[in-house]
């Protein structure tokens, strides 16, 4: 009888796994015409790839930027990647060329994004002379990217939060205005081109207008007054991590961080921690389990003030999920200690079920990734965000109708030795990253502590 019911539970916990594990890839049927292509399946890094962000000041609020690189320091602690933020308030597609040798090319990115639109509107009604500037500047700019040998990822405008205005009185837009009234509909239309521009060229596409929009209309059903986006153009964290997690949905990056799975078996307990982990020291009897295991990598955690738009989003579970099944202890709650760490105290019938163990902020590996969320908003702050200000101030040097080509290339001089400055500063800040981002041996100990 114990056999049989050994069997079952393996049985179950096998078709758990399999449904847990990511698709496999079919055979791809050949494109009835050339023109036909797919995007990219996923990411292809490797360590020493650079990732650039090119947009406008979305980006330079160095947010949604800094929330993807927390997820690749924590979930690919082993593959050093290098970020540049190539974001630049009040920037449009023109501005972005003008500054792409400089600020792009030259860190030979293998992937560049490209967040802009919101400015290259006009903030009016859309024309057709404003949306060709676009347009022009647009396909220039991803010619520009194919050329240096990079892949571009494409991201739509984000919203226009027409609402918020309302929320504001003190706004200098008004919610009646042309602006009020058209434009979020005028960042659809760019939206929509670029996502067909991408799909011609066979690259990924970032719907980021689609997840603000939704998940914020889904939310004023129940509260009228909710917002992330206060001024209607800038989102707040909450809304930058919404735009994270549409980045990690649109790249198809997995899910799970580990899958720890425990089964007491006649032979003892048996302890799985996959993908790409492992479990020693397993000892325990139906009261008591205990193990240490090496976990291939950190949960995805952000700072506190992106708690909501984290939430909204299911971001742990879609994006950071952290299983944890033990099927066979006697009937009873059980306490859950990590590193002494007390977790929680479980039913038995729940444990065999499972627990995320990214929800639980006692963890250790929990605050493990915190603290290196917190260490690259620092560095965000401290380094990224300044060397983005030097940046407007050479558009500012752009745009002044008195600039010559020699005033602007000897501001570029000026402010080279700065820029280098700042980049060695970042380099130095994502040595300690990756360092604060190796995972540890953990030992784990459930012990009943109830009987009901």
């Amino acid at each position: 009888m114990h056999r049989w019911i050994a069997c079952t539970i393996l049985s179950l916990i096998a078709a758990s796994a399999a449904l847990a594990a990511p698709p496999q890839a079919a055979s791809q049927p050949a494109p009835l015409d050339p023109r036909l292509k797919s995007p990219p399946a996923k990411l292809d890094l490797q360590d020493g790839d650079t990732i650039v962000f090119l947009g406008d000041s979305i980006t330079h609020q160095c947010l949604y930027t800094q929330y993807i690189e927390d997820f690749f320091y924590t979930r690919m602690p082993n593959v050093h990647l290098r970020f540049h933020n190539a974001g630049v308030g009040g920037d449009r597609a023109a501005d972005a060329l003008a500054r792409f040798d400089m600020d792009v090319a030259a860190y030979k990115p293998k992937y560049v994004t490209i967040l802009l639109g919101m400015n290259d509107g006009g903030y009016k009604q859309w024309d057709a002379a404003t949306f060709d500037a676009y347009q022009k500047g647009m396909l220039d700019l991803l010619d520009k990217i194919n050329g240096i040998g990079a892949t571009a990822i494409v991201m739509g405008p984000t919203m226009y939060d027409r609402d918020a205005l309302l929320l504001n009185p003190k706004s200098q837009r008004t919610f009646d205005s042309d602006t009020g009234k058209y434009y979020n509909a005028v960042l659809a239309f760019y939206g929509t081109f670029m996502r067909d521009q991408a799909a011609e060229r066979g690259l990924a596409y970032v719907d980021m207008f689609a997840a603000l929009n939704d998940l914020t209309a889904q939310q004023r059903i129940h509260d009228p007054n909710f917002t992330m986006i206060p001024g209607a153009v800038h989102p707040n964290p909450d809304g930058h991590t919404v735009m994270a997690t549409s980045f990690l949905e649109a790249l198809h990056i997995p899910a799970v961080v580990c899958n720890t799975q425990a089964m007491l078996t006649p032979k003892g307990w048996k302890v799985t921690v996959g993908p790409g982990g492992k479990a020693t020291d397993v000892e325990g009897d139906a009261d008591h389990l205990s193990f240490t295991a090496q976990d291939p990598a950190l949960p995805w955690i952000l700072p506190p003030e992106t708690a909501i738009g984290y939430k909204l989003a299911i971001a742990g579970h879609h994006h950071s999920s952290e299983p944890f099944r033990v099927v066979g202890l006697s009937p009873g709650k059980y306490e859950l200690k990590i590193d002494g760490q007390s977790v929680g105290t479980f039913p038995a019938p729940l444990l065999a079920v499972k627990i995320e163990l990214q929800n639980y902020d006692k963890c250790p590996q929990y605050q493990q990734a915190l603290a290196v969320a917190e260490l690259d908003k620092e560095k965000n702050e401290k380094v990224v965000h300044p060397l983005r200000d030097l940046y407007g101030h050479l558009k500012g040097k752009r745009r002044d109708k008195g600039a010559t080509a020699e005033s602007i290339a000897a501001y570029i001089e000026e402010i080279k030795p700065k820029l280098a400055e700042l980049d060695k500063s970042q380099a130095d800040y994502d040595q300690k990253i990756y360092e604060a981002a190796q995972p540890k041996p953990l030992k784990y100990e459930l012990t009943k502590v109830g009987t009901h």
